[in-house]
């Protein structure tokens, strides 16, 4: 998943804690689609990992949609609320989605999120905030990473085939012994 974070320096621009917007990558470059996380105040680790974490959650939702555009708003006592759009492959008709995210689930993602990728996360926002970025420059700074969903599942997939290689390993032991 390729980010771009922005910072908007004036958090009486927008009520919102963060925004996400996503495109879908050029389909000549091979890219992935970008989300564009758009922090506003002053940023946090925790803001930043909220707004990647409603990106991850609602990616989810429209994953199965080829094209699919995303605006979030990512607010203190809501959570994640916005909608997504994309074209139907066969009828070529624009198709819509609400989207919303409890509060609590970004929580969690956010702290998985916060776990697995902390030091990352910190270093962007240090990066953002520093004084010296010349004046008038817009604030963004890009990056990729795998989203937590795709970590998981593969850490998943892993643990359960050692496990099944043990429980295979373990019976193969048993019989060599003349096993019960």
């Amino acid at each position: 998943m390729d980010v771009l974070v922005m910072l908007e320096e004036h958090p009486d621009a927008s009520p919102v804690l963060a925004h996400v917007n996503s495109a879908p990558g050029p389909v000549a470059s091979g890219r992935s689609r970008r989300d564009v996380v758009t922090l506003y105040g002053a940023p946090t680790a925790e803001s930043l990992a909220l707004a990647l974490a409603a990106a991850v959650e609602t990616q989810r939702a429209t994953d199965e949609h080829s094209g699919t555009i995303r605006h979030l708003g990512i607010w203190p006592e809501r959570g994640a609320v916005g909608d997504a759009a994309w074209r139907d492959s066969v009828t070529g008709q624009l198709m819509t989605l609400d989207l919303a995210v409890p509060l609590e689930r970004l929580r969690e993602t956010s702290a998985r999120l916060l776990g697995e990728c902390g030091q990352m996360l910190r270093r962007l926002v240090a990066g953002l905030a520093m004084p010296d970025w010349p004046e008038g420059a817009r604030r963004a700074i890009g990056f990729s990473m795998t989203p937590v969903a795709d970590v998981t599942a593969a850490a998943r997939l892993a643990v359960d085939s050692l496990l099944d290689s043990l429980r295979e390993a373990d019976g193969f032991a048993f019989d060599a012994d003349g096993g019960d």
